[in-house]
């Protein structure tokens, strides 16, 4: 682009490169962290999610056999592999409460302490 050719309105003259593009850089800004910190603290929220609702959805006594359901505790058995029996009680419910509840405080508190740690970066 030259001094003479019309510039259009949604140009920009550049008199120190004279149209030679710059190549892409991204942004310093810290998007990426905050969306890192974003991904880690979601993360930890559904993880929780699923667990508390699957409490609720035993505490409740609804039907296993419901499709909904099924996934619900499958999702929620896969989270708290780790936890299984570590509460061992009588009352079916309390124990329900107990060895899912654990993991669904431990998977927020260690969402959001990475996502803290990853905006501090």
């Amino acid at each position: 682009m030259s001094n003479t050719e019309p510039r259009y309105d949604n140009q920009q003259y550049d008199h120190n490169h004279q149209g030679r593009s710059q190549p892409y850089r991204s942004p310093r800004d810290g998007s990426a962290a905050r969306r890192a910190a974003l991904t880690a603290h979601t993360l930890g929220d559904i993880a929780a999610v699923f667990l508390g609702l699957w409490i609720l959805l035993h505490l409740l006594e609804a039907n296993q056999a419901n499709v909904f359901v099924e996934f619900v505790k499958g999702v929620a058995d896969w989270l708290a592999w780790w936890s299984q029996d570590i509460f061992t009680m009588d009352t079916e419910g309390l124990r329900v409460l107990l060895n899912y509840g654990l993991p669904a405080v431990i998977y927020l508190l260690v969402g959001h302490g990475i996502a803290t740690w990853i905006r501090r970066l």
